[in-house]
């Protein structure tokens, strides 16, 4: 009996990540739970330099600030609750200290473009449509910053609106790295204080849109992450206590299927040597004294060498 609907994924790229592969990661936090998996599996990855971005727009101002050397300046933040914001960057970047947030803010922009410039695959996740724009400047902003919500008008992007910021996402990136291979999501993650039908509503614009993008014989890829969750794992206990986000089981599913389809083969002997590496310097003893912990941290310097022989930029 078969309990469950798959997906017949199918990749037909010959551009598949391997330990020689840069990958920049952009968008919702789906990205981030991509991108800590890369990371803890020592992939050359770069994530969300400006913090989550949860719409295309936002990401299209990212991506244009980064390509034209945009310097931020004291025009550009905000005080509010006793720390100082930019409407462009999540508030991880947010100072108490102007000066600070300026810095942290161009120099996000510089290494924003150097790793788009090298990077062999960038991953974009969208994770909603809906958008607030500043009434003052009329505006599209990619963090509200907990400003009154007065200030804003809260609007729905149309598909072709959001296409056309994708195909700038594109057609940016290829100005300064016409090799780089594009693989554009949507987070699995609803977004129920939208509303449930304005939730899908957003989705479906995404969706939509990012198939109007794709273009494999361009490099331009779709992974459906938001279809796996919807159909293969349409089921709560696939999901964490606030019954939106999905909970480990399924992210480690999704990256399951993610190795499966992008990943070239013996990336993933690579990956597993890793593993072992990194489950045992979590290991903790019952006595760090002994002569069986003497030997087993020597095993794993060994390994680590070995590794490190093959893949200098790892770091442990």
């Amino acid at each position: 009996m078969n309990l469950q609907t798959k997906l017949i994924l199918k990749n037909n790229s010959k551009n598949l990540i391997n330990y020689n592969s840069k990958i920049v990661l952009l968008g919702s936090c789906f990205s981030d739970n991509i991108g800590k998996k890369l990371s803890y599996f020592k992939f050359q990855t770069a994530q969300n330099p400006f913090g989550i971005h949860f719409h295309a727009k936002a990401i299209e101002k990212l991506i244009i600030n980064a390509v034209n050397d945009k310097t931020y300046t004291a025009e550009d933040v905000f005080f509010n609750n006793e720390r100082w914001h930019c409407f462009d960057a999540h508030s991880n970047l947010s100072n108490p200290d102007k000066t600070t947030i300026l810095n942290n803010l161009n120099t996000a922009v510089a290494s924003t473009k150097k790793q788009l410039t090298t990077a062999s695959h960038v991953i974009i996740t969208l994770g909603t449509s809906w958008v607030y724009r500043f009434i003052e400047t009329d505006t599209i902003v990619a963090n509200c910053h907990k400003v009154p919500q007065k200030n804003f008008l809260k609007e729905i992007v149309s598909i072709d609106t959001i296409s056309e910021s994708l195909d700038a996402i594109v057609a940016l990136i290829k100005s300064i790295n016409p090799k780089a291979t594009f693989l554009f999501t949507v987070s699995p993650v609803r977004h129920i204080k939208d509303g449930f039908v304005e939730n899908m509503q957003s989705k479906a614009h995404l969706i939509a849109a990012i198939h109007k993008t794709v273009n494999p014989r361009k490099n331009i890829h779709y992974f459906p992450s938001y279809e796996i969750m919807m159909d293969e794992l349409r089921d709560y206990r696939f999901y964490a206590e606030d019954m939106i986000h999905p909970n480990k089981i399924a992210i480690q599913y999704i990256w399951e299927k993610f190795t499966d389809t992008w990943f070239v083969e013996n990336t993933k002997q690579t990956m597993k040597k890793v593993d072992i590496i990194q489950k045992g310097l979590s290991h903790k003893p019952f006595n760090e004294h002994s002569n069986e912990h003497q030997l087993f941290l020597e095993k794993l310097a060994k390994r680590k060498e070995l590794l490190l022989q093959q893949f200098p930029f790892m770091s442990f």
